[in-house]
């Protein structure tokens, strides 16, 4: 780390606080470029993991994406008002969720922005570099352990 002469000083290019701020805001301003802003993020994460487990409960999906369980019941919300999902009440008042037909239609249509999303993001690297940096933010993400199983 680069502490300037013992003065406490840590340059912020140090400090992966800032750094993955930085590549956060970066990542958002790449998808809603290639994507626009029909669908966030967060939303394309929860779809693709409807299209993975079709019909898993909210708290599931909820954890599976790494999100509170009422942040995920206000985005299923909004993906069964779209009509990309619908929810079912199950025993003890869970949802199952699974795609509609329009939702995979939709999820199909996003794949050629978000493989140009994965190329601007990762493309100032080497293909080692590439490969790395996914592992180290895996491990980092606590999800190198989830892929094993």
């Amino acid at each position: 780390m680069n502490d300037q002469a013992g003065s406490g000083h840590i340059d912020l290019r140090d400090q992966p606080g800032h750094l993955i701020r930085r590549a956060h805001q970066i990542a958002i301003a790449v998808f809603h470029h290639h994507l626009g802003r029909e669908v966030t993020p967060i939303q394309y994460a929860v779809l693709r993991i409807l299209q993975d487990s079709p019909g898993i409960d909210q708290v599931t999906l909820a954890r599976q994406a790494a999100l509170d369980t009422s942040t995920t019941a206000d985005i299923a919300a909004r993906l069964d008002a779209k009509g990309w999902i619908e929810r079912q009440v199950l025993a003890r008042g869970q949802r199952s969720l699974r795609l509609t037909p329009q939702g995979a239609a939709i999820l199909a249509e996003l794949v050629p922005a978000i493989r140009s999303v994965q190329a601007e993001l990762l493309g100032r690297l080497a293909d080692d570099e590439q490969a790395e940096l996914l592992r180290l933010l895996r491990k980092f993400a606590g999800e190198d352990a989830a892929a094993d199983e």
